[in-house]
This record gives structure tokens, sequence and C-alpha cells, in this order.
């Protein structure tokens, strides 16, 4: 499939590729230009900014690790909050 430039820059993506791709008016694409020169478009979810802190590298890799950590039994279960404070008070 060939498309073509416009004078402003913008490209059209064909009917049948946007329903193929379930693509619609309003959707967002990240554009990465690959190392060998091809560009490679990416549908992208829009996030609330009130949100967008959950979707950084740093909150996402806490959350692989603390997954990691209930896979692997790596916690503890209190029966109640005088216990889970006195395990972190070292008593």
């Amino acid at each position: 499939m060939v498309l073509q430039i416009r004078s402003n820059g913008q490209i059209t993506l064909p009917t049948a590729l946007r329903r193929k791709a379930n693509l619609k008016e309003g959707d967002m694409l990240v554009a990465d230009l690959e190392e060998d020169g091809s560009i490679r478009l990416t549908p992208q979810v829009a996030i609330d900014r009130s949100q967008a802190y959950f979707w950084t590298k740093r909150w996402q890799d806490g959350e692989r690790e603390a997954d990691d950590d209930l896979i692997e039994g790596r916690y503890q279960d209190f029966t109640s909050m005088d216990d889970l404070i006195a395990d972190l008070s070292g008593g």
C-alpha cells in the first residue's frame, strides 16, 4: 500500500486499513522512526492527567516487582493492624 504525503505533511490511511486496525476518527497514533528508516505507527490510548503517573516507567516497574513478590511468596499476612504496626516497629 502506497501513501502520499500532502503539502502540509498529512497522509490518509485508507478505509480498509483503518477498519482492519480498528482505528476510528480521533484515535491517536505514535510514530516511531526505526533504525532502518521505516516508520512504525502504533495506536496510543489517551490517559487522563490525574492517572498519568500510574503509567510511568517507574510506577509500572514497581507494579511488576510487586507482582513478582506475590508470585514468589515474598510477602507476609497480618491478622490485624496492630500486628502490622508491631512488625514494622520491630516488636
